[in-house]
């Protein structure tokens, strides 16, 4: 079969803006040019000339034309390139305009949408009361729904964020901790910290806590409580049971939104207990006001390698599922030890 072939080339309307594209030392071109290996690319005075099979090149022309957009617009292409070329690739509407969408939380601070799946996780928090976001690790659930909580309290929609997660061993026991009860629990809550610290600041998340405006607390002291006015995030929900769920979701008060997110690959129950997580999407799924998103490994924004590692082990716990069953139908569940 013949690949048929093509020559194009994009015009770039200034010197400043190519060398942004660039970027130093043409890492970003470099980056792009290992996204299309059968596209030989080349830079000279204000264009970049495109050359390979028909497809590969239409491509890699679209994915060029929205980096330049960003470029356009001022923004960084850093961490951007290979966004860019997934979403070209998956044929999503305006991926340049993806990137683009921000939070704002407080002094300039921007957190900005990685890919086309988190912004339509941030639309759905923004238009409905309940959200829960299911993924991988690395795909910015938490991370985003800090944002979107802080960005709510800095625009006045929200008077206060309540944090929290359940406090279950990942293999080891609370008893065993150091400390008083405060102390045993930090370790559970220190990611939600990290996230605070990382948008605010230190002194700025330890002064909102100590007002009461911020609360990190474990899912137990939810009980009895009413939480309005409020942006309630409810962090590593594969961990909670079914009632601890419906405990949670029960205590949205008025003016309040609810963010739940988690990762059902990584739940540490007992393996005779359901996973809260796992059957609210079933209970929930016909009510007006609540959304469910799911990210996957597409959606990592941490190292590369992480995608890779998420996509083996769900490739490996798919296949020794299928050859694991015993004479009773059941799955073994001691495929790691």
């Amino acid at each position: 079969m013949t690949i048929e072939a093509s020559n194009r080339e994009v015009l770039v309307p200034s010197q400043h803006l190519l060398r942004d594209l660039l970027g130093t030392s043409d890492s970003h071109f470099r980056e792009f040019q290992e996204s299309f290996p059968e596209v030989r690319m080349v830079a000279r005075g204000a264009s970049i000339s495109l050359k390979g099979p028909l497809e590969e090149v239409k491509l890699a022309e679209s994915a060029i034309k929205e980096l330049l957009l960003l470029v356009q617009e001022g923004t960084s292409l850093a961490g951007h390139v290979g966004p860019i070329v997934q979403m070209v690739r998956e044929e999503l509407p305006d991926p340049a305009g993806v990137l683009s969408q921000t939070l704002s939380v407080g002094r300039g601070r921007l957190v900005r949408v990685k890919t086309h799946r988190q912004l339509l996780y941030v639309q759905a928090i923004r238009e409905n009361t309940a959200t829960f976001a299911v993924g991988p690790a690395g795909t910015g659930k938490t991370y985003l729904a800090m944002a979107a909580a802080v960005e709510a309290l800095v625009q006045g929609s929200c008077r206060r964020i309540v944090l929290t997660r359940p406090a279950v061993e990942a293999g080891e026991r609370l008893g065993f901790l150091p400390g008083d009860l405060s102390a045993k629990v930090d370790p559970y809550l220190r990611p939600l910290y990290d996230a605070l610290w990382t948008m605010l600041g230190p002194e700025e998340t330890s002064r909102l806590i100590e007002r009461g405006t911020i609360e990190i607390a474990p899912l137990a002291y939810m009980r009895g409580r009413t939480l309005n006015d409020a942006c309630v995030i409810l962090d590593e929900a594969q961990n909670t049971s079914p009632e601890q769920m419906k405990m949670f979701l029960t205590r949205l008060g008025f003016n309040s939104k609810m963010i739940i997110t988690g990762d059902l690959t990584q739940t540490d129950l007992p393996s005779n207990r359901s996973s809260g997580l796992s059957v609210v999407r079933h209970i929930l799924r016909d009510i007006p006001g609540v959304a469910f998103v799911e990210l996957t490994s597409r959606d990592v924004v941490r190292h590369r390698v992480v995608a890779d590692i998420i996509d083996a082990y769900q490739s490996y716990e798919k296949s020794n599922f299928l050859r694991s069953r015993d004479g009773s139908g059941e799955p073994n569940h001691d495929r790691y030890r």
